[in-house]
């Protein structure tokens, strides 16, 4: 038996998701630098040239994933119910932790970021070597929460797109593309390792992907049929 929940509820968690994305893709898109997979010396130049646009783009940015975790949040309030409970909540667990993880990084980029600026004007080039060597070890550190935050979010986004075709809770086609969307990014960071240009497109289509669930969960709203138990 089919129940469409279509209420303030769902108009919340649509656009919550629909936020995210543009936080996300804008925060990006508008900043006058970007930080490869690591921060290098001449990162601090290029920053320092539009200091205060970069700061503000990053901040953007930051709360792009902040929004985005508000809006797993908000479809688990929705969906986690029995039966859908046992893949939704590990599903949207994984890629909460994931996002924050990538938060987390991004939070140590913007920081270190408009913090080497300062530190380094006026230094000299043996001085900005022996700078980067002391942020080496950090700089390692945090390319792990990259890399394992996308993992993360793969495995969720795997278990999110089972139960949507498992009970069609949204769309057929979405349900296809958050599951491939996962195995794509555990597959290729996998396989691929440190090689940031390669990683680069998932976050688009991730970005995608939240602009994808808003329009269609505002659209058509969440389908939350009454399954028996016995049938799980």
């Amino acid at each position: 038996m089919k129940q469409i929940q279509k209420d303030f509820e769902t108009r919340f968690t649509g656009w919550a998701f629909i936020l995210g994305a543009l936080l996300l893709w804008l925060g990006w898109a508008l900043s006058p630098h970007h930080i490869g997979e690591y921060i290098k010396a001449s990162d601090f130049e290029a920053i320092g040239e539009n200091v205060w646009t970069w700061i503000w783009m990053y901040r953007v940015h930051i709360f792009g994933w902040v929004t985005m975790g508000i809006a797993l949040f908000a479809l688990v309030s929705v969906t986690a119910r029995k039966p859908f409970r046992v893949l939704i909540l590990p599903g949207s667990g994984m890629v909460i932790i994931g996002t924050f993880s990538l938060a987390i990084a991004n939070a140590y980029y913007y920081n270190f970021g408009a913090w080497g600026v300062g530190q380094t004007a006026g230094m000299t080039a043996a001085e900005i070597n022996a700078f980067m060597n002391d942020i080496l070890f950090t700089n390692q550190y945090v390319t792990c929460f990259i890399r394992f935050g996308r993992i993360f979010s793969g495995v969720g986004l795997v278990l999110l797109g089972f139960a949507f075709l498992k009970w069609h809770i949204v769309s057929k086609w979405l349900g296809w593309f958050t599951l491939l969307l996962g195995l794509a990014a555990m597959g290729i960071i996998l396989s691929i390792p440190d090689n940031f240009e390669v990683y680069k497109p998932l976050f688009h289509v991730k970005v995608v992907w939240l602009i994808a669930m808003g329009v269609v969960i505002l659209q058509q709203g969440l389908n939350l049929p009454k399954v028996s138990s016995s049938n799980f």
